[in-house]
């Protein structure tokens, strides 16, 4: 879907995300409620439909959103994240890793997909692909990783592997 929201659905979106930014999800969705009908299935609006789900921690809605959206716009990189991560929280672990596989080469530039393939390969006991996807992310972005991968506990079976983290917190 290539159409772009216009007022007032923009405003209704934008200040959904605002409500997110808040930590109030419940007036996020309240908001998004306030989208024409017509527009709901928008990747926009389902986008923050998706974030507003997970703030719930409904992850089998939240899987059913993102693969609505990557059928819409598969060229939306959050979106294969989206997914994958869901199935993850749902502890479908390896189904996360299959779906999200298929696009690192996509997207060679974000990193958070080879931080997640990363991480559940830690998940998953392959530590060596662990590793190999942990680089592969701190290629793309390292200070971004860093400070994502420092608490991560998806990683814990990584760091308990080397006798913990290589970083200390700084921030």
């Amino acid at each position: 879907m290539k159409a772009t929201l216009e007022p007032p659905d923009r405003f209704h979106v934008v200040a959904a995300q605002g409500w997110l930014e808040l930590g109030d999800h419940i007036a996020a969705n309240d908001e998004l409620e306030k989208v024409s009908a017509r527009l709901r299935a928008h990747p926009d609006v389902l986008d923050v439909r998706w974030q507003i789900y997970a703030r719930a921690e409904k992850w089998e809605a939240c899987a059913d959103i993102a693969e609505a959206i990557i059928k819409l716009d598969p060229d939306r990189p959050d979106a294969w994240i989206h997914r994958s991560y869901a199935l993850h929280e749902l502890g479908r672990t390896q189904a996360a890793f299959d779906e999200l596989l298929p696009v690192a080469d996509k997207f060679p530039k974000v990193w958070t997909i080879a931080y997640n393939l990363s991480c559940y390969c830690a998940r998953l006991g392959r530590m060596d692909e662990c590793r190999e996807w942990l680089k592969r992310a701190m290629a793309i972005d390292e200070h971004a990783v860093k400070r994502a991968a420092i608490d991560d506990p998806d990683l814990k079976p990584l760091w308990d592997s080397m006798g913990g983290t290589l970083w200390k917190r700084t921030e």
